[in-house]
């Protein structure tokens, strides 16, 4: 598996990236070998923040975040996640990547003890009238929510307005 580290307003250190690139090598069982991994690094308000992400063939990705006191803290929660994750998922992606060239799913541990399949168990309805995404984040926070479904009234599409971790909000606008 081939690493690519890069840091935002952050002068990436030897240690760190060989840090990385050791933790991550634990998956190249996992990986053919030309699948690549992105670990970007970076601040914010004294969290150093660790983003690792593996873009496979199929456009699908594998990622996880980790926010920590300390650098080498939030790499090993990374790649704690990611591990958990192949561990969780592993009937899923098995079935999805099915004759795959470039995930491995013999290397790829059986799902922990006490797991329980996730099951859809609440269905809600509800009306949607069109409004401006600013209405939108108005309403979502008036509901005490993180996230608004609404139909935007410029372009009569759904939208999804969310609450960032940062404080500031976003707009998912889908496209076909």
């Amino acid at each position: 598996m081939k690493v690519i580290v890069t840091g935002r307003n952050l002068v990436i250190t030897e240690a760190i990236k060989d840090q990385v690139e050791k933790k991550l090598s634990k998956f190249d069982k996992y990986f053919k070998s030309d699948v690549e991994a992105h670990a970007t690094f970076s601040t914010q308000k004294n969290k150093h923040i660790v983003e690792v992400t593996i873009p496979l063939r199929n456009g699908t990705l594998i990622r996880s975040e980790a926010r920590t006191d300390d650098m080498y803290g939030s790499i090993d929660e990374a790649i704690d996640k990611i591990s958990r994750q192949l561990r969780k998922h592993k009937t899923r992606i098995e079935k999805k990547f099915h004759g795959s060239d470039s995930i491995k799913f013999d290397a790829i541990p059986d799902r922990e003890e006490g797991y329980k399949e996730p099951a859809i168990v609440k269905t809600k309805r509800f009306g949607i009238k069109p409004m401006m995404p600013e209405e939108a984040v108005l309403q979502m926070e008036l509901l005490g929510h993180d996230f608004y479904v609404f139909l935007n009234g410029e372009t009569d599409d759904v939208n999804v307005v969310y609450k960032r971790k940062d404080g500031d909000f976003g707009l998912i606008e889908p496209y076909l």
